[in-house]
């Protein structure tokens, strides 16, 4: 299966065959020693190639010599980055790509490539165009000039793959189209009947060779390097975590990830080797094969140098058109319906960002499209965030539990405390909104409340600026006779208060570690006021009556 995808991932990045095959060489060795995850498969991958092939074909036409050493280039300069990101430990980085983004992404990444192999499939020359509506709007106004039998082709080798991988998954169905239609285009010369054939592929192996590296080149494939830095992490990170719980014989470590990716491309770049990801289609047959450690990586490689050393005479016939159905086949399972229906159903502001992150990389590209979903979903996390959920709780009848009035609206309300819960940190982005929301549920309250209990079980963090507007929400209710009781403040911002003299201000007697403990002592001093109120007057009036 690596041979044939190899092959066509390349022609897809815009590289001769040849360079896909040297991708499955240095990278894998290297991975198979610096790897943590044991049946992990690296080497080209479809959403890597058109990354690559989108940044680099602002400098460069494909397939040219100049293009392909600013691809050995990218490649260098990724896994430079990756391993940057190892030794400071920033594996974390990743998570700043939320799911909806990717899917979207790699959805939409789908459809590109899908468009992109419509001439190869087709066998009809498509010009160039900068937006895929176009390519595809193209291929219908033009599709009665096609090659019926490369477009035939394509279509036998596509259902060839798919009954063979219903039939056994494991079973190399890329493999056995490319050998029945490279012997077909042999026997019936094909190629003399307008079937494009991937024609010489050199022999031997890779030589050392060290990439034209220049500064303004680096500069203008910073976004694009950025993205299958990110976005190729991404990708080998969660397949190698699937597969660790599903076999959980072994333990995978980001950040020594990055550092065994970052270096198979590193050096990689030095034997001509373009961007490599992991597979998650490889890795999967490697796992269902019976690959039990990366020895099976170390012998795929060793299976490539010998088809390097002495079958690349045999790749001279393989057509286009099978190389096109085995990316269309791999590409088909990446647009992803299923996760859209789910968000749809589950949290519409992740679908939003999903289709978002989806029309804008169809539609403005895929290092802009990707930018456009991380760009979005820092306005969802940030509007939410300084909109936290803040609710009033109430006690259940016969219980020691309190619960949000709104989801348990009979249950018991005292018109002497009122129990307020902040479910996040207090910091600058939301305390304006919860300063607002207190003075608000006090408002509705008629009379006042004799004492405010602020649950701070959920607030896990807090600022300068969350401390001052908690300062200003003290100072509020004393004005207004109420007296401020926190509950279940954790450590850290227990700390914090002590250190700001937030606690002295407020009194250590203010601090409880249960609702029901605030309870009782305001209820307590509520008893105990009424009954002083009571004395009093009793008082006066006997004065009176003595008068």
């Amino acid at each position: 299966m690596l041979i044939p995808q190899a092959i066509a991932y390349a022609l897809l990045m815009g590289v001769p065959p040849i360079y896909g095959l040297y991708a499955c060489l240095v990278p894998l060795l290297l991975y198979a020693f610096f790897g943590t995850s044991r049946q992990l498969s690296i080497g080209p991958v479809a959403v890597t190639a058109i990354l690559v092939m989108s940044g680099v074909s602002q400098l460069a036409d494909p397939f040219t010599d100049k293009f392909i050493e600013l691809v050995l280039f990218s490649g260098f300069l990724i896994g430079i980055l990756q391993i940057i990101m190892s030794v400071l430990r920033m594996g974390f980085l990743v998570n700043l790509i939320s799911q909806p983004v990717i899917s979207g992404f790699i959805s939409a990444a789908a459809i590109i490539i899908i468009a992109s192999q419509l001439k190869q499939g087709l066998g009809l020359e498509i010009p160039s165009f900068t937006y895929t509506h176009e390519t595809v709007w193209y291929a219908l106004h033009h599709f009665l000039e096609i090659n019926w039998l490369t477009f035939g082709l394509c279509l036998f080798s596509i259902v060839v793959i798919l009954v063979l991988k219903k039939w056994k998954r494991s079973f190399p169905g890329a493999l056995t189209v490319l050998v029945i239609t490279t012997i077909a285009a042999y026997v019936f010369d094909l190629n003399a009947k307008g079937v494009a054939i991937i024609q010489d592929v050199p022999n031997g192996l890779p030589s050392f060779m060290i990439p034209e590296m220049s500064y303004d080149s680096m500069i203008i494939l910073i976004p694009s390097v950025l993205t299958v830095t990110f976005i190729g992490y991404v990708g080998s990170i969660g397949i190698a975590k699937s597969l660790e719980m599903k076999n959980r014989d072994h333990i995978i470590r980001p950040n020594q990830e990055l550092f065994a990716l970052g270096i198979a491309k590193v050096i990689g770049a030095f034997f001509q080797a373009v961007p490599s990801s992991g597979s998650y289609s490889r890795s999967a047959i490697n796992d269902e094969a019976g690959g039990k450690t990366t020895v099976s990586s170390i012998i795929a490689a060793i299976m490539v140098i010998l088809s390097l050393l002495f079958l690349t005479k045999f790749f001279y016939y393989i057509p286009n058109a099978t190389l096109a159905a085995i990316i269309l086949v791999s590409v088909f399972g990446l647009i992803n319906f299923s996760e859209a229906k789910y968000l749809f159903r589950l949290r519409r502001r992740d679908f939003i960002v999903m289709i978002i992150t989806f029309a804008g990389t169809l539609i403005f590209g895929v290092e802009k499209g990707i930018f456009i979903g991380v760009i979005l979903s820092f306005i969802f996390l940030q509007y939410y965030s300084s909109r936290p959920h803040i609710a009033e709780l109430v006690n259940i009848p016969g219980t020691t539990y309190y619960r949000n009035i709104n989801r348990f609206p009979d249950a018991i309300q005292s018109s002497d405390y009122l129990i307020i819960r902040f479910d996040n940190q207090l910091y600058f982005g939301n305390s304006s909104y919860f300063k607002d929301t207190i003075q608000e549920y006090i408002g509705k309250r008629k009379p006042l409340p004799k004492f405010l209990i602020l649950d701070n079980t959920n607030m896990h963090d807090i600022d300068s600026t969350g401390l001052h507007v908690l300062e200003d929400i003290f100072q509020y209710l004393e004005s207004i006779g109420i007296q401020l009781l926190m509950v279940g403040t954790i450590g850290p911002v227990r700390d914090f208060l002590k250190r700001s003299g937030f606690t002295d201000k407020l009194g250590v007697d203010h601090y409880y570690l249960t609702i029901s403990d605030a309870v009782g002592y305001a209820e307590n001093r509520t008893d105990h006021q009424d009954i002083h109120k009571a004395a009093v007057q009793f008082n006066k009036k006997r004065r009176s009556f003595l008068d």
